[in-house]
């Protein structure tokens, strides 16, 4: 209810999850059910497997996340998180208010254990990998050790969904030598070499697209930034291009005769083919899709949150983020000599 486009949009999204993938035994669509009704019939879904759970209430994008959902109890962001916490579902997507969706997800699923907050890992294409970038926005504020848990599950997120064995971590900073940066990024870095990952140091922004690393951790502040300018640049640049091709015959001859390369280009830095990011460190699997996704990306979220419910990377986070503890909790003090 609380997307940039309204329930139609995250309707007609649905529509095309469910004729892609026989496989998915059924959706909640909670929100309001008249606005939800009417959408459905709009866009002619009739999938038996769509179930309806009302909730009287939106938690909008202005409003402030916590007090929002302390005033709403009963919007459907809560109600969703609720279906998840009860066992009712099993991945939950949104195109909501992106705090109001971590502040409920974190208040009533609780994060994992050695978790203290989570994380949205959102993947970016290179011209040779794909790298993932967290937090991209569900914490503006963070501790060193925020990030170094961020670069854990980033690692695990990478090697088991991504493939990637041995992901190269890095650090957003704005040098590549270990003292650039302010006091946060200093201080994660030494916590990040001491970690049981492969961390390759300080990386700067001309960094993320060279093939450098499969893994970047930075605050939410700069993460959202970053994600929603390249996003931006990406679809503009396209645009550009649009123009530039059609200023005279032979351009658009050009354009014609590299309209394949162009076409691969596009796609694979389509935002909408990702859909959205998951909020790792959580108990439960949680998608945060764009405010203004359109359907497809709503179809390809509600495919990535399938794919989560398949794999157990939640217990690797766990079991990795544990060892690593132990690795940097400091040895005891030998016992004083106390002989003569």
């Amino acid at each position: 209810m609380g997307g940039d486009h309204g329930c139609g949009v995250v309707v007609a999204g649905v529509k095309l999850a469910l004729a892609a993938d026989p496989n998915i035994e059924g959706v909640f669509l909670v929100g309001q059910k008249d606005q939800i009704e009417l959408a459905l019939v709009r866009c002619g879904c009739r999938d038996a497997r769509i179930e309806i759970v009302h909730a009287s209430e939106v938690l909008a994008m202005a409003d402030k996340p916590v007090l929002g959902l302390r005033r709403k109890k009963d919007c459907s962001i809560l109600r969703a998180v609720g279906l998840l916490k009860d066992g009712r579902a099993e991945a939950l997507v949104s195109p909501g208010n992106t705090g109001g969706v971590v502040a409920a997800s974190t208040i009533r699923l609780r994060p994992l254990p050695g978790v203290e907050r989570p994380a949205i890992a959102a993947v970016l294409p290179a011209s040779k990998n794909e790298f993932v970038l967290l937090d991209a926005g569900a914490n503006v504020e963070c501790r060193p050790m925020h990030l170094l848990q961020y670069a854990i599950m980033g690692s695990v997120y990478s090697r088991e969904i991504l493939g990637y064995k041995r992901p190269r971590v890095g650090l957003l900073s704005v040098g590549t030598e270990e003292t650039k940066g302010n006091e946060l990024t200093q201080e994660a870095f030494k916590l990040l070499q001491q970690a049981p990952i492969d961390f390759v140091g300080n990386v700067e922004g001309h960094d993320l697209f060279t093939n450098r690393v499969e893994v970047v951790v930075c605050d939410g502040f700069v993460g959202n930034i970053v994600l929603k300018t390249c996003e931006c640049l990406a679809t503009e640049i396209f645009s550009w291009l649009k123009r530039e091709l059609s200023q005279n015959p032979l351009r658009r001859l050009g354009a014609a005769l590299a309209r394949g390369a162009f076409r691969t280009i596009k796609r694979r830095v389509d935002p909408d083919a990702y859909g959205g990011a998951p909020l790792l460190g959580l108990n439960g699997n949680v998608m945060i899709a764009h405010g203004s996704a359109g359907e497809r990306a709503i179809m390809n979220v509600i495919r990535l949150a399938t794919n989560a419910t398949q794999n157990n990377i939640n217990q690797m986070i766990v079991q990795e983020l544990a060892a690593t503890r132990k690795r940097l909790a400091p040895e005891p003090a030998p016992a004083a000599d106390t002989s003569l």
